[in-house]
């Protein structure tokens, strides 16, 4: 199978290729050429052999093609149970018992595993690049502490994380450094693009990315909701909280395959580009608002290119997704109100999609509907303990991060600034 750009001004790639550059040399995400139709995984297998199953396709002829399965299994060792809520017909798909207690940590155990493979002769580190509005930088970072031939950047919004997830970041050491950038994530996410774009500075610092840009990232996490969707026994309609707009496209993409996924649903915070543009405005990328759901808070979401690339164009997009904004105050009351009602806490990115379900509910809808947790409350705790009027108790996994210490650089967000920083390293 060959990766092409979502702006179709890049030669056509293996899938090695494309994972190892992160970004197509044009500036465009890489998407497959076709995409494949696959034969549904048995039902009763583990979430690793589904996803091996259902990614074949995408590795056949390519050289990572024969340690599909080890990579796998490497990914996707932690588990994601789909479970049901005390309210009839919903589901939710818990994606947040990995090693940072988020949905992330499939993703980049998964890229990792594929980079270590492809840099094994390599005789110069691989510099991983990373922005984060607080989930992904942390997944990375754990994914690939500590590896051969490999270092991370992680580039966060300073004070615009929670202070939990500002740790995690820091924590790492060694080859995963963290820097807090002057800014909003949409800065952070800026300066990555334009690093990998600048062949002068990839000739003196070899780069890549692993943000949902990377097909290396977002190939992987159509694993989990096929898994579920098996287990559903029927198509399985989906609420995805959405900021970059990653994880619902790995959605759309496993619906596409042909795993029995129904219709899906954005979830998105107050931050309106993608619930204004489903209810009938041109696209236009706005400025980034800060919310509760600090990991949503994106302005300028990279996967709308393959959103579009996906349906063909705007109008087509539009007429096939529905996006849905929640304020602060809502999500503040959803985390409250389940708490006390039935014991069960969220995170604020997760309630922001229990919201939507609910105002679908009010609106009539009684279909069956299956909510993506994307993490663990204890992240949150500063916006979640509160509501809730007690502690969360903290994964072990995400103990021992906290437990250790953390550093983090200050930058401003200027390329310049930020391509001298590549250099020094």
């Amino acid at each position: 199978m060959r990766f092409v750009s979502t702006r179709g001004a890049a030669a056509p790639a293996s899938l090695s290729a494309a994972i190892a550059a992160g970004l197509a040399p044009d500036g465009g995400l890489y998407v497959p050429e076709a995409l494949p139709r696959v034969a549904p995984p048995p039902r009763d297998g583990h979430l690793a052999t589904t996803a091996a199953r259902m990614l074949a396709p995408f590795f056949e002829g390519d050289a990572l093609a024969p340690d599909l399965d080890a990579i796998c299994a490497e990914a996707f060792a932690a588990p994601a149970p789909r479970r049901a809520l005390p309210v009839e017909g919903a589901h939710l798909l818990e994606l947040f018992h990995g090693p940072t207690a988020a949905f992330k940590d499939f993703g980049a155990r998964f890229l990792a595993a594929c980079l270590v493979r492809l840099r094994r002769h390599a005789d110069r580190p691989l510099t991983i690049l990373v922005a984060t509005s607080g989930d992904t930088g942390a997944a990375v970072g754990a994914a690939f502490h500590g590896l051969p031939g490999i270092r991370v950047a992680i580039l966060y919004p300073d004070r615009r994380v929670s202070p939990r997830q500002a740790h995690q970041l820091g924590s790492f050491g060694d080859n995963v450094r963290a820097l807090r950038v002057e800014g909003s994530f949409d800065d952070c996410q800026r300066l990555v693009k334009g690093a990998l774009a600048d062949p002068a500075l990839q000739a003196d610092v070899p780069l890549s990315s692993a943000n949902s840009i990377s097909l290396g990232r977002l190939l992987p996490q159509m694993a989990y909701f096929g898994h579920a969707a098996l287990q559903a026994g029927e198509p399985m309609h989906t609420l995805v909280p959405t900021g970059n707009l990653g994880n619902a496209m790995a959605c759309l993409w496993a619906r596409a395959i042909g795993l029995p996924i129904g219709e899906v649903v954005f979830a998105c915070n107050a931050n309106e580009t993608l619930p204004a543009f489903f209810a009938g405005q041109p696209y236009r990328a706005r400025g980034a608002v800060h919310t509760v759901a600090n990991a949503m808070d994106v302005g300028a979401p990279s996967n709308v290119e393959r959103l579009f690339h996906l349906f063909g164009g705007e109008d087509a997009a539009r007429a096939n997704g529905r996006a849905y904004g929640v304020d602060d105050a809502q999500i503040r009351d959803t985390i409250r109100r389940h708490a006390a009602s039935d014991g069960d806490v969220f995170c604020p990115h997760t309630a922001t999609a229990i919201h939507v379900f609910e105002r679908l509910r009010l609106d009539g809808d009684r279909r069956a509907w299956t909510i993506a947790a994307t993490a663990h409350p204890a992240k949150f705790d500063s916006v979640v303990e509160p509501l809730i009027g007690r502690t969360v108790e903290v994964p072990p996994s995400l103990a021992a991060m906290l437990a250790r210490p953390a550093v983090a650089e200050p930058l401003e967000a200027d390329s310049q600034a930020f391509s001298t920083w590549l250099r020094r390293w």
